[in-house]
């Protein structure tokens, strides 16, 4: 089985789909009213319009990795300076420095490394990181 899509509901289709084009690498392959279609990595990410608030469940978020703790400061920075809601600084946990901030609408987002990564954290890590090589 392979991953296909997600798909989000906004109350702003064009302010999300900004965000995701803006700050997360992804490619708009077409907006209108009604929805707009990005892709990323191999998949799509569908943006649905809705003429109301959107409410997340409590501590809903997508997760994005970066390799080293200086990107990962450098992305925060640049969200920072361009205004972005941010849930938190950054801050280092256990298994990685992360922070949160939220897309237009209030989709949440958690980006993360491992690259400081506790030890006990690290073992799991990299195996999976040697899986993914010999694919």
């Amino acid at each position: 089985m392979k991953f296909n899509h997600l798909s989000f509901p906004s109350s702003d289709v064009r302010a999300t789909a900004n965000f995701f084009v803006q700050h997360l690498g992804c490619s708009l392959e077409s907006i209108s009213p009604a929805a707009a279609m990005l892709k990323r990595a191999g998949f799509d990410i569908v943006i649905e319009a809705k003429d109301h608030a959107v409410v997340w469940p409590h501590n809903f978020h997508l997760g994005f990795e970066l390799s080293s703790v200086d990107e990962l400061s450098e992305l925060y920075q640049h969200l920072l300076a361009q205004g972005v809601t941010m849930q938190t600084g950054l801050f280092k946990h256990e298994r990685g420095s992360r922070f949160f901030c939220a897309a237009p609408g209030g989709l949440l987002f958690e980006m993360n490394t491992r690259a400081d990564a506790h030890e006990r954290y690290r073992a799991s890590f990299e195996r999976q990181a040697l899986a993914d090589a010999v694919k």
